[in-house]
């Protein structure tokens, strides 16, 4: 700090006592005036810098409180679309469970249907039978020289249902005649060893007849309303009669 003591005593050895007194005055105050302005200066600077941070932290406030915004708007976006999703969700639920009760109904009238016309199948292949039982005699003594002597029946043997049975005599020789009535013969529907499926059934039946009647010749006989060409031919190699019912 400039002291006003020390500048008089250095301007003494130049002026007078009353004029280095007076220098001295005017030097000092306004090397004081001269200190205040400087600080003044470097207070107003830093007041500057101040004012600016504060310019810049309100800008990134803002900046903030916009992005704050936008955040808000996407989250009641994300907040509708699910609202959206859950009503979606519940209107498929209940869709799903009407779609099952109709699957269930549908399946309920599909078995009814099946047991309808499983039932109608039935029935045509009983009357089948039942016009086997008169007409078949007469075709097997006309195309096959086998000649029934006892009329056919359906029955039991061994375990096994027999849709026709009957006794029979061919070339003076006794026979047994075992057969079954198919509404249609596919060669395409194959069995479990991989044959014709009726060819199996009718020799599983006449495997059964065997145990039974060990020492009669048995004839096979498969009646039908149609037979693919394929079975005709495989049942001719195998030596199974097969009858169409517009044969009779």
């Amino acid at each position: 700090m400039l002291r006003q003591a020390d500048v008089t005593r250095r301007l003494s050895t130049v002026f007078n006592q009353r004029q280095a007194q007076v220098l001295a005055e005017v030097v000092t105050e306004a090397y004081s005036d001269l200190v205040k302005t400087g600080d003044f200066n470097e207070l107003k600077a830093i007041v500057k810098d101040l004012a600016e941070a504060q310019q810049r932290t309100e800008t990134r406030m803002a900046e903030l409180a916009t992005a704050q915004q936008r955040t808000e708007t996407r989250m009641e976006d994300l907040a509708a679309a699910q609202q959206r999703t859950e009503t979606r969700m519940e209107e498929l639920a209940t869709a799903q469970q009407e779609t099952a009760y109709q699957v269930g109904i549908l399946a309920r009238q599909l078995g009814e249907t099946n047991s309808t016309v499983g039932g109608l199948g039935q029935s045509f292949a009983y009357a089948l039978e039942n016009e086997a039982y008169r007409m078949l005699p007469a075709l097997l003594a006309d195309q096959y020289d086998i000649h029934v002597t006892e009329r056919f029946v359906r029955t039991y043997v061994a375990g096994e249902e027999i849709n026709l049975f009957g006794r029979g005599q061919r070339a003076g020789k006794d026979v047994l005649l075992v057969g079954e009535t198919k509404l249609r013969l596919d060669e395409r529907r194959q069995g479990k060893s991989g044959h014709i499926a009726a060819f199996e059934q009718l020799v599983a039946k006449a495997e059964a007849v065997k145990t039974e009647y060990p020492d009669i010749e048995i004839v096979l006989v498969l009646i039908t309303h149609f037979a693919r060409p394929g079975v005709l031919e495989a049942a001719q190699e195998r030596g199974i009669i097969v009858v169409q019912s517009f044969e009779w």
